[in-house]
């Protein structure tokens, strides 16, 4: 797709962040999801650091945490894995998966640049904000 495309598009992203006991206000970046319009374009990437999670609650359900992520990914990427957005466009799905909720798993707030490869984009911003 990228020689459809000369210069660069806008994009948007949030972080993922994991919020083990919402009352602590502590969390941990786990993932990024990035969207371009212009490129019907979303990808979630994650990672999340085991250790430092059961550092700030070790009694947190890690597996869960892990499937929560899954989750984001699998809408990203639509088809079956999307359960109800399947049928949604990129964008439909970005905004569902960055609005607020109270889960241990919570978008942060939106940002936007410019990219000439939002891929490349979704590994840049996953290694700078969150491995």
């Amino acid at each position: 797709m990228s020689g459809l495309h000369n210069g660069r598009d806008v994009f948007e992203y949030a972080l993922l962040k994991v919020v083990p006991r919402v009352e602590r206000g502590e969390m941990i970046n786990a993932g990024v999801i990035v969207y371009c319009r212009a490129r019907r374009f979303v990808e979630a990437r994650t990672h999340l650091d085991e250790a430092r999670l059961l550092a700030l609650d070790p009694s947190c359900d890690v597996e869960g945490v892990r499937a929560a992520l899954a989750a984001v990914e699998g809408v990203c990427h639509g088809g079956a894995a999307a359960g109800q957005a399947a049928g949604d466009d990129a964008g439909r799905r970005f905004r569902w998966l960055i609005a607020p909720r109270s889960t241990i798993v919570q978008p942060g707030p939106v940002h936007t640049g410019l990219t000439d490869d939002p891929s490349a984009e979704a590994k840049r911003l996953l290694d700078l904000l969150v491995r």
